[in-house]
């Protein structure tokens, strides 16, 4: 992103989004229902065409787990009380939309607040972030270390048994030392799910019920790792270790733009404005892209399309050298391209081998 110059240009950028920070009940409510609505219509849908075809389940229940997508954007915005001025009205919506996405209120609240006050600090990862390795840290980490790294990065892994791993099993449990209203949370959305799919079950049937229910769940949590992983993993995404650190850059350097076509733009909440968002996690879902355009430094940010974004996969480590993420076959052949200041030039050379025909082999 082209940045101003000084830190008060920066610090600035702050202040052209406040005035979007402002609720507005009426859009929240009907953001409610326009969401809501339609997702309990198209899952009733799916269930109804299992007596035509499965082959037309399947695209039904891609298109609700849009709004299993959208309805999370609405507990997220909860979670940073940004959807209703009332507390409790937050929590309580945030609450009933954590059964929806599965995922209790109080415990992502805690872990994304503190993604949002540490987010690209080297020095302070680990909670509600992506596990990112430098380059030398990888370099220097045990055997188990890189390969578990390198299982949890395979995208096969992070995107298909990530939605298992992290909305059915990570969010069933409370972290350690958490507090009482924060367990009860967790206790909460835990039985209420357990309700909603027991009831769900006796009135459809069980098998009816996992057979709709199971490719919305797993469509919408690939929806949203990809859509968290991709506005934080780009090439020129920002990271510093803590006495460098800083807040705005940080967001306005480490979060991308994800620009979307009006309708998966729609669907995903305007949480393409991600570099709004880190900038202002007061700013609701709706006014992200008019705080977007508000403001000229922030339309110079990184931006990134679908197509574009499809090279995130490939960045796995953190290169301090270059202020740049970086795959594994860069760090390979960055490391077998880099000069040995130690070894005098007339011994680098390289030493030619008669053809044995063992070379290659």
């Amino acid at each position: 992103m082209a940045q101003p110059n000084n830190t008060n240009n920066l610090s600035s950028l702050k202040k052209t989004v406040t005035p979007y920070e402002k609720i507005e009940t009426k859009s929240s409510i009907r953001q409610m229902f326009n969401t809501l609505v339609p997702l309990v219509v198209l899952w009733y849908a799916a269930y109804l065409s299992l007596s035509v075809s499965y082959w037309l389940t399947i695209p039904i229940a891609i298109v609700t787990s849009g709004f299993v997508v959208r309805t999370f954007i609405i507990f997220h915005d909860c979670c940073h009380q940004s959807f209703f001025k009332s507390r409790r009205a937050n929590e309580i919506l945030g609450t009933i939309t954590g059964v929806i996405t599965l995922v209790p209120y109080q415990k992502w609240k805690i872990s994304h607040s503190i993604h949002h006050a540490t987010s690209s600090n080297l020095d302070k990862r680990g909670t509600g972030d992506m596990w990112v390795l430098t380059v030398d840290e990888y370099a220097e980490a045990s055997f188990w270390t890189r390969f578990a790294y390198r299982f949890y990065r395979n995208p096969l892994v992070m995107f298909g048994l990530g939605p298992i791993f992290i909305f059915l099993l990570t969010y069933r449990f409370n972290r350690k030392g958490a507090k009482r209203k924060e367990k009860i949370s967790t206790y909460i959305t835990n039985v209420s799910i357990v309700a909603l799919y027991a009831l769900l079950c006796w009135l459809i049937g069980w098998q009816a019920f996992v057979l709709v229910q199971a490719p919305v769940f797993f469509f919408s949590g690939m929806m949203g790792i990809w859509m968290f992983y991709v506005q934080h993993q780009f090439e020129d995404t920002y990271f510093e270790h803590d006495e460098e650190w800083s807040y705005i850059n940080a967001a306005v350097e480490g979060s991308s733009y994800y620009k979307l076509p009006k309708m998966l733009q729609w669907i995903t909440g305007n949480i393409g404005f991600h570099h709004v968002h880190h900038l202002s996690p007061k700013v609701p879902n709706y006014n992200l892209e008019k705080a977007h355009d508000a403001s000229p430094p922030l339309q110079k940010a990184t931006t990134i399309t679908i197509r574009t974004s499809l090279k995130a996969l490939n960045f796995r480590l953190w290169d301090e050298s270059s202020k740049s993420l970086i795959s594994f076959k860069d760090m390979k052949r960055r490391k077998h391209t880099k000069p040995n200041t130690d070894t005098p030039a007339s011994a680098a050379e390289p030493i030619h081998l008669p053809k044995t025909g063992l070379q290659g082999k």
